[in-house]
């Protein structure tokens, strides 16, 4: 990888991976950046390589996406884009509930225990960028 693209990929894991919602890193030791985009359901729709990009492109490429970037990594995400960058919830067309009564647990989106969330990976000498939620 191009010295000067590392350092920019670097830059981008540490300065802007914080400020995007539905967005994680994880380590892949001795791989190459890339982005993984995965469905709400864990399942893999896509992979972009990231090794060719400044950081300026990557996080357009984001944006393009439909990531939610906040203006700081503590800032609140607005309930419209709790599930960006998928356009609605996977629960849209299920029928509204009434809310739980207090001794019955909350409802949570379908988990499998072999899958895990999406993730963005970084390696100070190599790389591995996986992110996360169905992009449309």
């Amino acid at each position: 990888m191009n010295p000067h693209l590392c350092l920019q990929v670097k830059a981008f894991v540490v300065q802007d991976i914080p400020l995007y919602h539905n967005l994680v890193m994880k380590h892949i030791p001795g791989a190459d950046p890339e982005l993984v985009l995965l469905n709400h359901y864990y399942e893999e729709l896509d992979r972009i390589a990231l090794s060719h990009m400044t950081r300026s492109e990557i996080n357009e490429l984001l944006g393009e996406l439909g990531f939610y970037k906040k203006a700081k990594p503590e800032d609140e995400v607005r309930e419209e884009f709790q599930f960006s960058p998928a356009k609605d919830s996977p629960f849209k067309d299920e029928p509204p509930t009434n809310p739980p009564l207090p001794s019955l647990p909350q409802r949570t989106p379908p988990q499998s225990p072999t899958h895990k969330p999406s993730i963005l990976t970084y390696n100070p000498s190599e790389w591995r960028k996986v992110g996360m939620s169905q992009y449309h």
